[in-house]
């Protein structure tokens, strides 16, 4: 094999003196332009797109669609039309990546790229950005890519990977986006070391496990984490993320009080929703956030007039009790709430008259609470048919009935 790599090299040295002979191309590193050859080598275009149409190997490779330079060496490689919706590249990622070693960038664009990431990637010390998404890479992750001490974005997003996610990238020092969502991740995630972490997506995986207190750095502004299989208490871990502008933990198993400071998060969107979290919501102050989904969890208590500013309330199938703050109804009436699910709990009523009109723009469900709807508004499906629960199951209804 190396006596084949020195004449590969010996070939493109003698093929780059002849361009340079003719003024048609630089000197392009001769070990760089064997691995360019190589990486063309093993991929295609996929019908309808022309990306390699430029890759003439009798020209400058400086000049190729995706091939950036700095003097002698690959800086950049960008593989396929990265206009949106274009089409990708079919085949596999060639291990002779791992010979440009200058390269601080590497995406691929989405396609049919298939197969195991190449081990040889560990070997682009400089590298500092590593985009493969939307794509069909399997196997799992190297763990060898913690030896990329440079690293700032890793997005492996959209793909068939599978195990676990590597301690050592957990320990990466410069890590700034971690991006592995859909995919067929399983384990737990390794705690976090690097202080510049601010966007951490690993939703649609199969990952489960706890959280530890101190895993994730408070330097986080984007967190989903939702269908997965994570449990455990997060009442130690929120107060710790108030820069968070984006929190999705929905479809886990976490369990626990939900932390008051959360609503007063700079978040437009919070989304809590199927889990096991239990005991009372108690936000601080008038939560600003546009849409809060806390349902279909173990939640009770009254509900907190300070969640009447939201304009998205999602509270149903938990086991909220008492009646419903005037301030909902008022601010329902006068359309400032677009949505609010109060069905499947235990309520016991809403000071809203039969007759109030409630706005076109605004959604209201009261179905199967301990009482008789006051109003008639249409439910989603998944509410069910019965209008009230059961005698049995509503305390004060039972004492009247005595």
């Amino acid at each position: 094999m190396k006596r084949m790599w020195d004449l590969g090299l010996i070939l493109s040295s003698i093929l780059l003196l002849h361009c340079w002979s003719r003024f048609c191309c630089a000197m392009l590193d001769p070990v760089d332009f064997l691995a360019l050859q190589s990486i063309r080598k093993s991929l295609e275009d996929m019908p309808g797109s022309n990306y390699f149409s430029s890759w003439d190997f009798t020209s400058d490779p400086c000049n190729f669609a995706g091939v950036y330079c700095e003097g002698e060496r690959v800086v950049a490689l960008n593989l396929g039309d990265p206009r949106a919706g274009a089409p990708g590249l079919s085949g596999r990622l060639h291990p002779s990546i791992g010979k440009l070693t200058a390269l601080a960038e590497f995406t691929v664009v989405p396609g049919r790229i298939m197969g195991a990431l190449p081990e040889t990637l560990s070997q682009l010390k400089n590298l500092r950005f590593l985009a493969v998404s939307r794509n069909f890479i399997f196997h799992e992750i190297p763990a060898t890519l913690g030896e990329l001490r440079r690293l700032r974005t890793l997005d492996l997003s959209y793909n068939q990977l599978t195990g676990g996610i590597p301690w050592s990238i957990g320990n990466l020092p410069a890590l700034t986006n971690l991006i592995l969502c859909h995919n067929h991740l399983s384990g737990s995630v390794p705690p976090f070391v690097s202080r510049t972490l601010t966007r951490l997506d690993l939703k649609h995986n199969d990952l489960s496990g706890s959280i530890g207190p101190y895993s994730l750095p408070p330097s986080l502004h984007y967190l989903s984490l939702s269908w997965n299989r994570f449990s455990g208490r997060v009442d130690l871990i929120l107060p710790r993320l108030n820069r968070l502008n984006y929190l999705d933990l929905s479809l886990n198993r976490f369990t626990g009080p939900i932390p008051g400071c959360v609503f007063g998060f700079p978040i437009t969107n919070l989304q809590l929703d199927r889990n096991q979290f239990s005991g009372p919501v108690q936000p601080r102050s008038s939560v600003t956030i546009q849409t809060v989904d806390l349902s279909h969890n173990m939640l009770y208590g009254q509900v907190s007039p300070h969640l009447a500013t939201v304009q998205n309330l999602y509270l149903n199938n938990n086991r909220f009790t008492g009646s419903v703050p005037r301030i909902f109804v008022d601010r329902l009436l006068a359309g400032s709430i677009r949505l609010l699910y109060l069905q499947h709990n235990f309520l016991t009523g809403m000071p809203i008259k039969p007759r109030s009109r409630i706005p076109l723009s605004s959604s209201l469900c009261l179905q199967y609470n301990c009482m008789v709807p006051p109003v008639q508004s249409p439910c989603p499906i998944s509410a069910g048919t019965q209008k009230t629960r059961p005698t049995s199951q509503c305390n004060e209804w039972k004492g009247k009935n005595r």
